[in-house]
């Protein structure tokens, strides 16, 4: 395939809002796979780099790291997939394999690991590429709107509930009831959980309900029992102290976004002693997605998908910012 082929794709620009135009077909890689986008989930990382909270990689920015999409061409040093396959992408790009880091199983903190949507262009255009070795196998039982958010969404849920440590049986709280909450929630009610959810969206607080959690209040307000673990979702400084005094004895604070607004200070006596934790969650490893669609293979998520027009994506992104959105944005691409 020639590489002065030209793409529709959106772009965020050094300075001024995100736009659609187009953009050249990069040569394909002999480890890689080029893949023609049919869906492409809206995270709110893609939200900070639009409104400048992530500094972009590179001028004109394509974002988007949660494509499902088919595979158009197969590198020469590929094996394993085939054109026509269905693929997914998600945030992890690459990373060098060499470090402390890669050879111990926390690929996630590889110094040179690259991103989806940051280092390369992403799926808010027609097509992308993507390393053989960090595509997803996807579950046959989701059509192709709802495995979009599984992929960011689902995945950093699945380490975040990791980081949290949620005991047997626990009670969990989650404060912002988003894309990746709506589907952490049903994993932690199918692993034997009590789920408290805490966010300022009444329709979020009606899903959560529906969905299974035993509780769902406002956001400034506390839950109706002492936490095991809690994971804070929502990009709010604010919270954090709030969480950590809703944990009970030995409780652990998980913070699962890349952005947070400064978080106020913290009283030892009162935040942290009768030993909380307080751990943050960095990007996910290979393995946590591979766990992460094993599971939603097995145990069938309900995915609130509200699907957008390719050519909407900056409508999508303003209403994700303005708390518009119950569940998942997706892009319809293909």
């Amino acid at each position: 395939m020639g590489t002065d082929r030209q793409i529709r794709a959106w772009s965020i620009p050094a300075n001024g809002p995100i736009r659609l135009g187009t953009r050249s077909i990069g040569p394909l890689a002999p480890d890689e796979l080029r893949v023609r986008v049919i869906t492409c989930g809206v995270c709110r990382t893609d939200l900070h780099l639009a409104e400048g909270d992530l500094p972009p990689k590179h001028p004109d920015t394509t974002p988007g790291h949660e494509v499902v999409g088919e595979v158009l061409e197969v590198g020469s040093a590929v094996g394993d997939w085939q054109t026509g396959d269905r693929v997914g992408i998600a945030w992890l790009r690459r990373t060098c394999g060499r470090c402390v880091y890669c050879g111990r199983g926390a690929e996630n903190l590889c110094p040179l690991s690259q991103y989806t949507g940051w280092d390369a262009p992403g799926g808010f255009g027609e097509q992308l590429t993507v390393a053989a070795a960090y595509a997803y196998r996807l579950p046959d039982n989701y059509s192709t709107m709802e495995l979009a958010p599984l992929l960011c969404a689902g995945i950093i849920g699945w380490r975040a509930l990791q980081r949290a440590q949620l005991p047997a049986h626990g009670r969990l709280g989650i404060y912002g009831f988003g894309a990746s909450a709506h589907l952490v929630a049903q994993v932690a009610i199918a692993l034997g959980a009590r789920v408290h959810v805490l966010t300022r969206s009444a329709p979020a607080r009606e899903l959560a309900l529906d969905l299974g959690a035993a509780s769902a209040r406002d956001s400034d307000d506390n839950p109706p029992e002492p936490l095991d673990s809690a994971i804070l979702f929502a990009p709010v400084g604010d919270l954090v102290p709030a969480a950590l005094v809703a944990l009970h004895r030995g409780g652990t604070l998980a913070i699962a976004g890349i952005h947070l607004t400064d978080v106020p200070a913290l009283n030892y006596q009162r935040h942290l002693f009768q030993e909380k934790t307080l751990r943050s969650v960095t990007s996910n490893t290979r393995q946590d997605g591979r766990d992460f669609l094993a599971f939603a293979g097995g145990h069938r998520l309900e995915v609130h998908a509200v699907p957008y027009p390719f050519d909407q994506a900056d409508r999508a992104l303003s209403d994700l910012a303005a708390d518009r959105v119950t569940g998942a944005a997706v892009l319809t691409v293909a």
